[in-house]
């Protein structure tokens, strides 16, 4: 099952873990923490499998004038 931008997924996949670690991790830190934020920012700044470019890049790489 793919989450939310698979953010989780790649972490996973990144640090060798099973991906419901990282969710139940995700979870913990949105209720008691800083994890929306954190999520937010990984999905902004971690590029999508297959690709080199993260969703700021391309977002920074479209806003600039031609």
């Amino acid at each position: 099952m793919a989450g939310f931008a698979g953010v989780a997924d790649g972490l996973a996949h990144h640090f060798a873990l099973d991906v419901t670690v990282i969710r139940i991790a995700l979870v913990l830190g949105a209720l008691v923490g800083p994890g929306i934020p954190i999520y937010v920012g990984a999905w902004l700044l971690i590029p999508e499998e297959g690709t080199e470019r993260s969703v700021l890049s391309e977002l920074i790489d479209s806003a600039r004038p031609a």
